[in-house]
């Protein structure tokens, strides 16, 4: 587990057909990294997904992909209820794991998991890819190198426009198969887990308000997958009641006293996937738009403001290290999973496990999940959680 080895040599099976588990494919493909094959909710599934992907295997069960010795690594990409215990089972096999948020669905299954992970001597990374903009590695040098001064305070957003209507479905709603936040575990984490890492402050408290829209959607008989398109009326469907979150407001309290504030939305019309951020430091500020990813933002006071085009010659050394391309070349969504798995298997083949991860880790993963529980919590009690009333 310890020996050096080159990434070229090291190999990945991804579970979940959807949305995503294409995306890990093509981003493990383009990071160098093998991929052996890919496993579904049915042993059809799987093969079609190997077939359409251009993959070798397509396994019959998770199991099945578990027994393969020439695995070195799991990318789970599957729905949320299954996180824990396919996690959970990788790292027992002796396979690192990579696994897409929230890490489990609740806090005590992620503690769990953390426990697991350190115990089994492998790596083990939560796919907070959005750290991995280039200008987002240059903000957060910025912020570390003490440019925009102390850390006054932070405000965003992460909106999307997917689940406008009532007709709009995906598992995700459903508070069994995603839990029971919705819109804040599933794009608002991105966000914390983002300034987070840029500010190097922990969220510490939180209030907050959230709205669920639609008490009822219309769920295709079938199912639908992630993105699938704007017009399912015509789709014949149920009725079924969601509990879960469409939009929400989360004031927020970091640990060196700043404030900040997030709206979180899955129902604001024309925004497809928008995260924006701007943190107000006590000399500059910084911004940036994840829809315009090439440009930072910089504010001042008592100059003109500025624009930083992401160019490799321009940047910190940190953000030079995850910016594949020159200047003019713009860089974007799938660019942020190669640099993540790059990250992640660089950091398997250098053997050292002592070192601080350049990846989001399993930590991570279950701090975020505090975060939700206290942010759920606030809604509910109508009044201000810390972080250690969810612990």
């Amino acid at each position: 587990m310890t020996s050096r080895i080159g990434v070229q040599k090291l190999s990945a099976a991804v579970a979940g057909t959807g949305f995503i588990g294409p995306v890990h494919v093509e981003g493990l493909r383009r990071a160098g990294v093998q991929v052996t094959g890919i496993v579904g909710s049915s042993p059809e599934k799987s093969k079609a997904a190997a077939e359409r992907l251009g993959l070798p295997r397509g396994y019959e069960s998770f199991d099945e992909l578990l027994r393969d010795d020439s695995v070195s690594a799991v990318h789970l990409t599957t729905p949320n209820r299954f996180h824990f215990e396919q996690a959970a089972a990788a790292l027992r096999a002796g396979k690192h794991v990579l696994c897409e948020k929230p890490l489990a669905m609740t806090s005590a299954q992620s503690a769990k998991l953390v426990r697991i992970a350190r115990a089994s001597g492998c790596a083990a990374g939560v796919a907070y890819n959005i750290r991995f903009y280039p200008l987002c590695h240059e903000a957060a040098a910025r912020v570390r190198g003490g440019s925009i001064g102390d850390v006054l305070h932070v405000v965003g957003s992460y909106v999307q426009d997917w689940l406008l209507f009532d007709t709009d479905f995906n598992w995700r709603v459903l508070s069994e198969d995603g839990g029971e936040l919705r819109a804040v575990a599933d794009i608002g984490t991105h966000w914390l887990d983002l300034v987070q890492f840029i500010t190097g402050q922990q969220v510490v408290a939180v209030c907050a308000d959230l709205r669920t829209i639609h008490a009822t959607r219309r769920q295709p008989i079938g199912g639908v997958e992630t993105f699938s398109g704007p017009d399912n009326s015509r789709v014949e469907s149920e009725i079924v009641p969601i509990e879960t979150d469409d939009c929400g407001c989360v004031m927020l309290r970091f640990a060196n006293g700043a404030n900040g504030c997030l709206w979180v939305s899955q129902t604001t019309a024309g925004r497809k996937n928008c995260l924006r951020f701007e943190i107000a430091g006590a000399k500059q500020s910084l911004a940036w738009n994840s829809e315009s990813p090439n440009e930072l933002w910089i504010g001042h006071r008592d100059r003109a403001n500025e624009t930083l085009i992401r160019d490799p010659s321009l940047l910190h050394a940190s953000a030079r290290g995850i910016s594949s391309y020159p200047g003019g070349h713009n860089e974007g969504f799938p660019d942020t999973f190669k640099q993540l798995f790059r990250s992640f298997y660089g950091y398997i083949a250098a053997g050292d496990f002592s070192a601080p991860s350049p990846f989001p880790t399993f930590e991570d993963g279950h701090r975020e999940i505090l975060l939700c529980e206290a942010v759920l919590r606030s809604h509910r009690e109508r009044r201000w959680v810390s972080i250690e009333e969810s612990c």
